[in-house]
């Protein structure tokens, strides 16, 4: 019995005929969700974006604005919420097919880049994620090192070996919530989400008589005086929304399981831009703190939590931490990179192997580090600082694949997808032209800019300049190549 594809409501359900048991490109955990699976709803979808958002790389933006890009306290914040509301375009856009279809991201990417062609950009995210993975597991597990060393003096005493044993506790930890489905991040997300924003406004209201607000806000930029707001304001916006940039790709991963097109939209609209100004907001009043507090400047949170001298205080502070950064950890770098390895081969790799493979690359990108940790290396490169200045350029590369996936799925495909197909050789190309072509373009110009010095705006703004020169490439070459035929007939209403 061949595959059939059921509408049921809004939805598309598939009954999985032996076509697809058969075909090397399906396996059940890339396969479509049923409406039963779709249990998400808008405060389950904002509460993702909360765990998301609070996390120590949030905390920093507002300091990272000011001291490298020009900008005031003021200005600053103002650029965070604006990214965050400019990034909700191709995060909603984006989720649409997987609320519709069921489809996840690299399945969805078969549309646009072809059956074999999808495996390119979804290893271009899944690398990405696995590099943050690595960073933000370092993280935790110096959380998890602080929070012990309060309990135990002989685990204090551990030094920089009790950070190790930390990174692959947190580790386990972040394994174990993904190994179980969708389901156990759901309730992770759902639960964390109105501790962490409690905890920060408690934190801001802890702060109010440490600094002033009026005066913090009056900060003066540190850009040249006669310099102009626009640039540097498009610069640090850029960069803002670049912080996102991979979560606007794999989206369908998370608005598969939503039970409504408006609960992906609303949820996102709700979770995302007002935690971020939030928490980012958070991180600037309590890094102008501790100058008062400490007598000298702490942007990093969990270094400023470790000079409270109160055990108690510490020890809370830490637990926190470790449940913000698995809350991020989990959905946004553990997730994606499962679900993309598994697509160079479904049968093959399944949702356990995704998983662990994304562990063990997390491990190896972070190696350098762990063994520095472990003193059986002196050395001054910082692994983790390269990382993630080089994660957030590359960052900047996905723009194109971004505008690519809007384009295939509004004005191409027209929203009809034939999902039977998706799972199969031949109905759609193994390789599609245009997809590479709009993408590769897009690079070859950054790469360009970069190396002679000329058309810098393109490099600068690289995520817009990116998200809109894939866009129009894609659309023009898909004009030039015939379209896969949609198949109705296998439909019916359930």
């Amino acid at each position: 019995m061949d595959s059939k594809l059921n509408k049921v409501g809004d939805f598309y359900e598939l009954d999985v005929g032996q076509d697809l048991a058969q075909s090397k490109y399906f396996n059940e955990d890339l396969a479509p969700t049923k409406v039963k699976e779709r249990t998400w709803s808008k405060f389950n979808i904002a509460a993702l974006w909360v765990g998301m958002s609070i996390c120590v790389p949030t905390y920093t933006l507002g300091g990272v604005l000011t001291a490298y890009f020009g900008l005031s306290v003021t200005e600053a914040l103002f650029t965070i919420l604006v990214a965050n509301i400019v990034v909700l375009i191709p995060l909603t856009l984006n989720a649409f097919a997987g609320t519709k279809y069921g489809v996840p991201f690299p399945v969805l990417l078969r549309s646009s880049f072809g059956i074999l062609g999808s495996n390119v950009p979804c290893l271009i995210r899944g690398l990405v994620a696995c590099g943050w993975f690595g960073i933000q597991t370092m993280f935790g597990g110096l959380a998890i090192h602080l929070m012990l060393s309060e309990l135990s003096d002989g685990w204090a005493s551990l030094g920089s070996v009790g950070e190790v044993f930390g990174f692959f506790i947190f580790w386990a930890l972040n394994i174990g919530v993904v190994l179980k489905g969708a389901e156990s991040i759901k309730w992770l997300e759902t639960l964390s989400a109105p501790l962490l924003l409690l905890v920060g406004l408690g934190l801001m209201l802890w702060a109010s008589d440490k600094v002033s607000y009026t005066e913090l806000l009056a900060t003066p930029a540190s850009r040249p005086a006669d310099a102009g707001f626009a640039s540097y304001f498009f610069a640090g916006l850029t960069a803002m929304v670049g912080f996102w940039a991979t979560l606007s790709l794999n989206i369908p991963d998370f608005s598969r399981y939503a039970k409504s097109q408006k609960d992906q939209v609303v949820g996102q609209i709700i979770g995302l831009p007002l935690t971020m100004f939030f928490f980012a907001a958070l991180g600037v009043v309590l890094t102008a703190a501790s100058t008062t507090l400490f007598g000298q400047t702490i942007s990093d949170p969990i270094t400023l939590i470790g000079q409270i001298d109160s055990p108690f205080w510490v020890f809370v502070a830490m637990v926190l931490i470790v449940i913000a950064t698995l809350s991020t950890n989990t959905a946004a770098n553990v997730v994606s990179p499962t679900n993309d390895f598994q697509n160079i081969a479904p049968k093959q790799i399944n949702h356990t192997k995704g998983v662990l493979l994304t562990g063990v690359i997390g491990i190896l990108l972070m190696s350098w580090e762990l063994i520095k940790k472990m003193g059986w290396v002196e050395s001054d490169v910082s692994v983790e600082a390269m990382y993630s200045n080089w994660l957030l350029g590359y960052s900047s590369l996905l723009g194109p694949i971004a505008g690519i996936m809007i384009v295939d799925y509004f004005i191409v495909k027209k929203q009809q997808l034939d999902i039977v197909a998706l799972y199969k050789e031949n109905a759609y190309p193994a390789i599609n032209v245009a997809g590479f072509v709009a993408f590769f373009v897009p690079v070859l110009l950054t790469i360009i800019a970069i190396t002679f010095d000329v058309m810098t705006w393109f490099y600068n703004y690289g995520w817009f300049t990116g998200v809109a020169s894939g866009a129009v490439i894609y659309y023009l070459v898909s004009q030039f190549q015939p379209q896969p035929v949609m198949r109705t007939s296998g439909f019916k209403k359930a």
